[in-house]
């Protein structure tokens, strides 16, 4: 009896974990509309399938020419890239030697990693390896600055530098006094960008292997235990150095949706900066 109310309070966890991907969505979860403010952008990342891509050039180029109609839906609408999942070829279930003792599976390739996590332990920095699928490489528009899967940021061949403001007015006037600081690149995952929760009762929870900038995913944390999972936002504004050069200023203003979905996200930006 003991066991059977432990698995129900796992389960009831679990379910508080993934409410945004429930059957009830449509009920109990859909999220009221946002307006965005002048430089921002509002991305409902709460999908564990999908990449969302934000073009700050573009949204650069509508607020000049003035299109209202069209700069709003650059704020506010973004296609759903979804997370390749359909095997490439064979399965495989032993990990090779990495560095400081760390452990690859096949040499940084696209595809599905499954780890165990100790979700209901010691918690998900203990974790170990299962087994890696090949799947074809994530999609991505032509054009786009970063994107976002619920709390991971990826960027187009750019480097993060966060800073210690907590406000988009604290910044000096041009993005000269961050040029020698020390910015970071995006680097290889094959645990953080988590797309299902299917046996997450188990442990078991498959990540997309892919590159993603730790420095500026760092905006939105999330810890387990406890369980349900508790989240915590970085309000620090950081500094994004785009790879034709330029530099854009981001802040994670808020990941709820006034429902109170996580991984909503209402994001700040100045570009160019």
């Amino acid at each position: 009896m003991k066991n059977i109310f432990k698995l129900f309070v796992a389960a009831v966890s679990v379910s508080a974990l993934t409410a945004c991907n429930n059957l009830f969505d449509d009920i109990y979860d859909k999220p009221q509309e946002i307006v965005p403010a002048k430089g921002q952008v509002i991305i409902d990342a709460t999908s564990w399938t999908d990449w969302y891509y934000v073009d700050l050039i573009r949204l650069h180029q509508l607020t000049l020419e003035g299109n209202k109609e069209e700069l709003f839906k650059a704020q506010t609408e973004f296609e759903a890239y979804p997370i390749p999942m359909e095997a490439t070829g064979d399965r495989v279930d032993t990990p090779t030697p990495g560095e400081e003792n760390s452990t690859i599976t096949q040499g940084k390739k696209p595809g599905q990693y499954m780890y165990w996590f100790d979700v209901f332990g010691a918690g998900i920095k203990n974790n170990t390896f299962s087994h890696f699928t090949p799947t074809a490489e994530q999609a991505a528009p032509d054009d786009w600055s970063f994107a976002v899967h619920r709390n991971n940021v990826r960027t187009n061949g750019g480097a993060v530098f966060e800073t210690t403001y907590t406000s988009m007015t604290q910044l000096p006037e041009s993005s000269e006094a961050f040029k020698n600081m020390k910015f970071v690149e995006d680097e290889w995952t094959e645990n953080e960008v988590w797309d299902s929760q299917e046996q997450m009762l188990l442990g078991y929870v498959p990540s997309q292997g892919i590159a993603i900038n730790r420095v500026l995913s760092s905006w939105l944390s999330m810890e387990i235990p406890p369980m349900p999972p508790t989240f915590s936002l970085n309000n620090h504004v950081f500094i994004l150095r785009l790879k034709d050069g330029t530099y854009a200023a981001l802040q994670l203003e808020n990941y709820l949706a006034p429902n109170g979905t996580k991984c909503y996200l209402t994001i700040n930006y100045k570009y160019p900066y």
